[in-house]
């Protein structure tokens, strides 16, 4: 093979840690064989700078950046400053969802806490202060997502439920937990990923990236290398040049040691 990635873009949640959220020593040291190697890392995550500030110390990141929001924000860390911010008003969107589905749960994320509709299930917004507001303040200024979460709800559910929505002017993407994230048009992993990619002077041909999601659809299509992981579901894995084994049987570890041995 030619291809040797020179950026590895890296999902979060079922790509380096478990439904738990626990990251396996076997996934840590593969990321720094990476790092050892002198390739940059980037975490391209929905979660927030605040969950994913964890788990970048976990990994012992040396300094860099990290992709939010599903691309909708890009931070440099550690310091959590915001180098780019993708914004849009929720107004519209939230009166459509809480006329279609008023028993869901809002939310939408402010630099240091998440403003909520009601309580989510515990863990979902885990280690995050949480305010619950009335409808109206959510919708009155603009985010960089809004999200919706019902536990009794399956994907196909959330899906139909996006389908009836009619988000011609944001997009959305089904997570792996019990919610949907809606975000600006356009905006995404993948052309966060770009933006990066060109600041380090690396083009798509030369980055790896591996994830597990709905949300990393367009980074996948992207990259050099999409790899997705065995648990994806099936239209991941369609656009994908490469499928891993299940998290579980460390497909992580094994597509990162084909390119960065121990």
């Amino acid at each position: 093979m030619t291809f040797h990635p020179r950026l590895v873009a890296l999902d979060i949640d079922g790509t380096l840690v478990d439904a738990d959220g626990q990251l396996p020593d076997a996934v840590r040291d593969a990321v720094r064989r990476i790092v050892a190697a002198d390739v940059p890392v980037v975490l391209a995550t929905g979660r927030s700078w605040i969950s994913t500030e964890r788990v970048v110390a976990q990994l012992g990141l040396p300094p860099g950046v990290a992709i939010c929001a599903n691309g909708a924000q890009i931070l440099a860390h550690p310091s959590g400053r915001v180098l780019h911010e993708e914004l849009f008003d929720p107004a519209d969107t939230i009166a459509k969802v809480a006329r279609l589905a008023p028993q869901v749960a809002i939310a939408v994320p402010d630099r240091a806490h998440w403003r909520v509709s009601k309580g989510f299930p515990p863990g979902e917004l885990s280690g995050e202060e949480v305010v619950i507001e009335p409808l109206e303040d959510l919708a009155s200024r603009p985010v960089t997502r809004v999200v919706i979460c019902d536990p009794d709800s399956s994907d196909e559910m959330f899906v139909e439920m996006a389908e009836s929505l009619g988000l011609h002017e944001v997009s959305y993407f089904v997570g792996w937990s019990a919610w949907m994230d809606i975000s600006p048009l356009g905006v995404d992993k993948a052309n966060a990923l770009a933006r990066v990619a060109a600041d380090l002077g690396v083009v798509a041909d030369d980055v790896l990236a591996i994830g597990d999601g709905r949300n990393d659809v367009e980074m996948l299509t992207w990259a050099g290398r999409g790899v997705a992981m065995g648990n994806a579901p099936d239209e991941v894995k369609a656009v994908a040049d490469h499928v891993a084994a299940d998290f579980s049987a460390g497909g992580t570890v094994i597509e990162l040691d084909r390119w960065f041995p121990g």
